[in-house]
C-alpha cells in the first residue's frame, strides 16, 4: 500500500510553460492581432468588443452598398450551446432548418463545447451541412478519445486522450474552410467560439473571423486549438496549452472547455448600452432575431439514486451544470428582452425518448440528430421565452 502511494508520488505531472503572470492578463498576445480575442466578462475590454462590432457594422453597409441614410436590414444571430454528444440535436436541427428553406445567414454565430464543432459550419452556411450531418452521424467514440489508464486521473492531465478529436477537427476544418470564414469576416459577419483560461481564470471568446481573416500562417493551427480547447470537458479531454508573449516574453495559457464557465453566450450584457447609438449611427439593424440552440434539455430526467458516492457525485455534478445552462439561457433571454431583440430558443424536448446509455454512442446520437432535422425540417416550434 505505501509503495503504491510512493510510485504515484513520484510520477511526474505533465510539464507545462512558464503561465502568464496574474497582472499581466490583459497585456498577452498569440498571433500579435489587436482584436485576435476577448475577454467577455472584462468591462476593460467593453471598447474593443464595441469596436470590433462597429466595424462588422460599416463592412455590412459597405457590402449591400447602403446610402447615409439607409439603415442595416434585419438580421439574425444564433448560438449553439455545450452538451457533448447532444451537439447531434443541433447539427440535425440545423441541416433540418435548411431543408425547411428558412434558415437564415447568421450575421452572428457563437458555439461553446459541442457548439463549438457546429458553429463554423453552420457560419458558412447551407453548403456545409453534409460535413454537420457526417460528422454527427458517423463519428464513434474512437474519433473523439482514447482512453487512458486509471491511474491516469493521479498522474496524467485527463482521463482519456483527445489526439482522435483534434484530427476529426482538422480533417473537417481545412484551408478552404477558413478561407471562408474570413471572407464572411470581411462581409460583417462574426463567428466566436468560446473556451475558458484556467490559469486566470476568464472566460475567452476568440474572433476567429479576425484569426482567418489575417493572413498569418498560424491561423488555421489556432483556430483548430481554439476549438479543440472549447471541447476539453475538464479532467477528461486534456487541456490545450496556447503559446502566448507578453512584452516580447514566452508563456503558455490553460485553456479548456468554454462550457467550464457558460454553457452559451451571445454579446456582452454590457454592450446593449449603446445599442440605440449603434443604431442611430447605422452599425446596428433595428430588427435582430437571436436564436439559442440548447444541445441539452431544460430538465433532467428524475431517478433513484443509489446510496454510492460515485453515483451521488455523477447526479449531483449533472443537476450543477443542468442548472448553470439553463442561468445562462436566462441570462441571454433577459439582454434580449432589454435590448429590443426578438428570443428563440431550442432544447431537446421530453418527445425525445432515447436513453443516454454511454458517452457518444453512434446509435443514440443519429436518433438524436433524425429527431433535431425533423422538427425544424417541418418549422421549429420555437420557444421565445426559458422554461425557467
Amino acid at each position: 500500500m505505501l509503495g503504491g502511494a510512493g510510485m504515484v508520488a513520484g510520477c511526474a505531472a505533465p510539464r507545462r510553460g512558464d503561465p502568464v503572470p496574474r497582472d499581466q492578463t490583459r497585456h498577452t498576445s498569440v498571433l500579435g492581432l489587436s482584436n485576435e480575442r476577448f475577454s467577455i466578462t472584462d468591462l476593460a475590454d467593453l471598447p474593443r468588443i464595441i469596436a470590433e462590432f462597429n466595424l462588422s457594422g460599416l463592412r455590412t453597409r459597405q457590402r449591400l452598398r447602403l446610402k447615409p441614410q439607409e439603415l442595416l436590414p434585419p438580421s439574425s444571430v444564433i448560438a449553439f450551446s455545450g452538451g457533448a454528444e447532444n451537439g447531434a440535436f443541433g447539427a440535425g436541427l440545423a441541416c433540418g432548418w435548411s431543408a425547411h428553406g428558412t434558415r437564415p445567414e447568421f450575421s452572428v454565430v457563437t458555439g461553446v463545447s459541442t457548439g463549438a464543432l457546429i458553429a463554423p459550419l453552420v457560419f458558412d452556411g447551407r453548403r456545409r451541412d453534409p460535413q454537420l450531418s457526417a460528422i454527427f452521424n458517423g463519428i464513434r467514440a474512437e474519433d473523439i478519445l482514447t482512453e487512458r489508464s486509471m491511474l491516469a486521473a493521479l498522474t496524467e492531465d485527463a482521463l482519456a486522450d483527445s489526439a482522435p478529436l483534434a484530427r476529426t477537427i482538422s480533417q473537417h476544418l481545412d484551408e478552404g474552410l477558413l478561407a471562408e470564414i474570413a471572407e464572411g469576416y470581411l462581409n460583417g459577419r462574426q463567428l466566436v467560439v468560446a473556451t475558458t483560461d484556467l490559469d486566470a481564470p476568464r472566460p475567452v471568446a476568440w474572433n476567429l473571423g479576425a484569426i482567418a481573416a489575417s493572413g498569418h500562417p498560424r491561423s488555421l493551427d489556432l483556430t483548430r486549438r481554439v476549438i479543440l480547447a472549447s471541447t476539453a470537458v475538464p479532467g477528461l479531454f486534456p487541456p490545450v496549452l496556447i503559446d502566448v508573449t507578453v512584452d516580447g516574453q514566452p508563456h503558455q495559457e490553460m485553456h479548456v472547455d468554454g462550457g467550464a464557465y457558460a454553457q452559451a453566450f451571445l454579446y456582452p450584457s454590457a454592450i446593449g448600452s449603446v445599442r440605440a447609438e449603434r443604431i442611430r449611427q447605422g452599425l446596428s439593424p433595428a430588427q435582430i432575431s437571436a436564436y439559442v440552440v440548447r444541445n441539452g434539455r431544460s430538465s433532467i430526467a428524475g431517478h433513484t439514486v443509489p446510496r454510492r458516492a460515485f453515483d451521488i457525485a455523477m447526479r449531483g455534478i449533472s443537476t450543477l451544470l443542468n442548472a448553470a445552462g439553463g442561468n445562462d439561457i436566462y441570462r441571454i433571454y433577459q439582454a434580449a428582452q432589454r435590448d429590443g431583440i426578438a428570443f428563440h430558443l431550442a432544447d431537446i424536448g421530453e418527445d425525445f425518448t432515447e436513453p443516454e446509455v454511454e458517452p457518444f454512442r453512434p446509435a443514440y446520437m443519429r436518433s438524436l440528430f433524425a429527431y433535431g432535422y425533423a422538427k425544424a425540417r417541418d418549422g421549429y416550434p420555437w420557444q421565445h421565452r426559458p422554461a425557467i
